[in-house]
C-alpha cells in the first residue's frame, strides 16, 4: 500500500513557519515571499483536512494539531538530512563521528587517535563528550562509547574493556593515614566520591568487605577527572578506575593504597548500527578501537593483587 505523503515542499514551508512561529521570517529563510508560505500552508492544511495554524493580527501559533504534527515532520526532515550528508561524495571528505564521555575521550581515546590517523590519513575523526542519550541514525553520530552493565536493543555493541576499582592518594596523604601499626587507616581518610558513577566507593567496601567505613561523608564531585585532580592535591582519596586512572598511577601523582580491587559490574561498550559495516572507513575504525581495547584487559591482570568480582 502506498504512503499517503502531502507535497513535500509544503511540508517544508509547515516546519519552517512553525519553527519561526511567523509566514514573515520563514520566507526570509527560505527565499520566498510570505504570501508563497501562506498559499503553501493553506493548500497544506486543505490536504490534509486539519487546520495547524491559528492566525491572529500580530500572532501565529500552532493549533494542537499542528503542535502534534510537527515533532513528526521535524525529525523526518533531519533523518532526511543525514541520510544524504551520509552519501559518499568525493568532493566532501567523510568524517567519522564519535559520541563518548569526557573522561573516556581524553585519557584513552584521544591519546590513541594518532594510531588510527597513521592508518588512515584521509580520515577525518570528531568526537562529541556531551552527555546527552545518542539516537541512531538520527543523531548523526557513528559511533557511541558507552559505560553499561549488558547491551540494549536497537543497536550493534562490541564490548571494549571493563574497569577495576582501587582506593587511590598522593603519597603524602597516603603518610597520612599510616596508623602506629604501619597499616592503612581508611578511617582517618576524606572520601572523595563521583556522584555521576555508577559504582564507587559502597562498591569497594562491599566488595571487599570492610567494615567501619561510613561511606557517605566527604566530598563530591560530578567528573571522575575532579576527583583526580582533588586526590592529587592532598585532598583525600579517590577510587581509583582503572584503565583511567593509570596515567596518575605511572607518573606517581596518585598511588594505590590497598591490594584489593574490584572487578566493577560495569564495562564500556562500542554502540554502532549495523550501517558501519558498509563504509571501509567506519569499518577500520571499529576494528582499530576493538584492538586498541583487546590490549587493556590484559593490563589489567597485574600479579599479586586481590581481585573482587561485584
Amino acid at each position: 500500500m502506498p504512503l499517503r505523503l502531502p507535497p513535500l515542499s509544503s511540508l517544508r514551508f509547515f516546519e519552517t513557519a512553525a519553527r519561526h512561529q511567523s509566514f514573515k521570517l520563514a520566507a526570509a529563510e527560505l527565499n520566498v515571499t510570505p504570501g508563497a508560505v501562506s498559499h503553501a500552508i493553506v493548500g497544506l492544511e486543505e490536504a490534509l483536512g486539519v487546520a495547524l495554524f491559528v492566525r491572529e493580527p500580530r500572532r501565529l501559533s500552532l493549533t494542537p494539531e499542528g503542535a502534534d504534527y510537527l515533532p513528526y515532520i521535524a525529525q523526518a526532515f533531519a533523518l532526511i538530512a543525514t541520510g544524504t550528508a551520509r552519501l559518499p561524495d568525493a568532493r566532501t571528505p567523510r568524517t567519522i563521528a564519535v559520541s563518548c564521555a569526557p573522561t573516556l575521550a581524553s585519557r584513552w581515546l584521544l591519546p590513541r587517535l594518532h594510531a588510527f590517523r597513521s592508518r588512515w590519513p584521509n580520515a577525518n575523526v570528531a568526537v562529541d563528550t556531551s552527555r546527552r542519550l545518542v539516537n541512531f541514525p538520527g543523531d548523526g553520530f557513528d559511533f557511541a562509547i558507552r559505560l553499561s552493565r549488558k547491551p540494549a536493543t536497537g543497536a550493534t555493541w562490541h564490548r571494549l574493556f571493563g574497569e577495576q576499582l582501587v582506593p587511590v592518594c598522593s603519597e603524602t596523604y597516603r603518610t597520612r593515614l599510616i596508623d602506629g601499626d604501619g597499616n592503612i587507616d581508611l578511617r582517618r581518610a576524606t572520601l572523595l566520591h563521583v556522584d555521576s558513577a555508577s559504582e564507587d566507593w559502597q562498591a569497594w567496601l562491599d566488595g571487599t568487605h570492610t567494615e567501619g567505613i561510613d561511606a557517605s561523608g566527604g566530598l563530591r564531585f560530578d567528573t571522575v577527572q575532579l576527583a583526580y585532580e582533588a586526590a592529587a592535591m592532598d585532598m583525600g582519596v579517590a577510587i581509583g578506575r582503572r584503565p583511567l586512572v593509570d596515567r596518575e598511577l605511572a607518573s606517581g601523582a596518585l598511588v594505590e593504597i590497598s591490594k584489593d580491587v574490584i572487578v566493577a559490574g560495569t564495562a564500556y561498550w562500542l554502540v554502532s548500527t549495523k550501517a558501519t559495516d558498509q563504509r571501509a572507513d567506519l569499518f577500520a575504525f571499529r576494528a582499530w578501537l576493538l584492538e586498541e581495547a583487546a590490549t587493556v584487559e590484559d593490563n589489567l591482570c597485574t600479579p599479586g593483587r586481590t581481585s573482587h568480582a561485584t
